[in-house]
């Protein structure tokens, strides 16, 4: 069994698709997604349509959350992407589509167990909202501490943007320092962040994404070129998302 890790979406089509692409030759079983599909990005509408297609389940990230209900605590670009959001669902009117999009965001879960794994957007302290940052391995023990004793065996989660595998000595540990692969083990606890599809913030631009081989027992991490500049352009002629939403995509960051 073999199962896609997406996360972090935003919205952006192009990186979507060319994830789903890159999938299509990797012997992949099943997909599920970490939340925030939406958010930041010129396309939430086509992007939920596949995620909803392609996913058994997704989670409930922050910015879905800011565009269903309400944008609580963000800063004045993403608040004003969660309402231009919003307003592209609310523009498909009443059709069976519209309501079947709605029916799917309405089932976005806070969290999931499945097999070994927590699956939360955030931390398993705080699912929706909190970042757990690759630095918070060594800076922050206490944070450590709290957030692994609520974690059985492996979590996977997104939010920061930055791929990698957290342990619980702990320490963090970027796909470049395992060759790509993670292999799981009995003598310890590991959270695992897939990256973001749609918005990468360890500056590498590319879409990223990780797969778990339950049979071997390790997680794979992938990079993947996508068209970028189309992406960005989208996002400049939408008058509502601000233009450095597309500008730090060129950069991963």
């Amino acid at each position: 069994m073999r199962t896609a890790i997406l996360s972090d979406v935003h919205a952006n089509l192009e990186a979507l698709t060319a994830v789903l692409e890159d999938l299509g030759q990797r012997n992949v079983d099943r997909f599920i997604c970490l939340g925030d599909i939406l958010g930041y990005g010129p396309d939430p509408v086509r992007c939920v349509d596949l995620i909803a297609e392609k996913c058994e389940w997704s989670l409930m990230g922050n910015h879905d959350f800011g565009a269903l209900y309400e944008p609580t605590n963000f800063n004045v670009a993403a608040e004003q992407a969660a309402y231009w959001t919003r307003a592209q669902f609310e523009a498909e009117g009443d059709s069976e589509e519209a309501r079947a999009r709605w029916e799917f965001l309405g089932r976005l879960r806070v969290r999931v167990q499945f097999d070994s794994f927590l699956c939360v957007h955030g931390t398993p302290r705080r699912p929706i909202n909190e970042y757990l940052f690759p630095e918070d391995a060594i800076n922050s023990p206490v944070k450590m501490q709290q957030i692994f004793d609520r974690v059985e065996r492996y979590a996977l989660v997104g939010h920061t943007h930055w791929p990698g595998v957290f342990t619980d000595e702990p320490d963090f540990y970027r796909p470049d320092d395992l060759d790509d692969n993670y292999t799981f083990n009995d003598h310890e606890k590991a959270i695992i962040n897939p990256g973001s599809v749609g918005q990468p913030r360890d500056s590498d631009p590319r879409a990223s994404y990780a797969v778990i081989d339950h049979d071997e027992g390790k997680v794979e991490f992938y990079r993947v070129e996508y068209d970028v500049d189309s992406v960005v352009s989208k996002i400049h002629a939408i008058p509502e998302l601000t233009d450095w939403l597309g500008d730090r995509l060129l950069e991963g960051r």
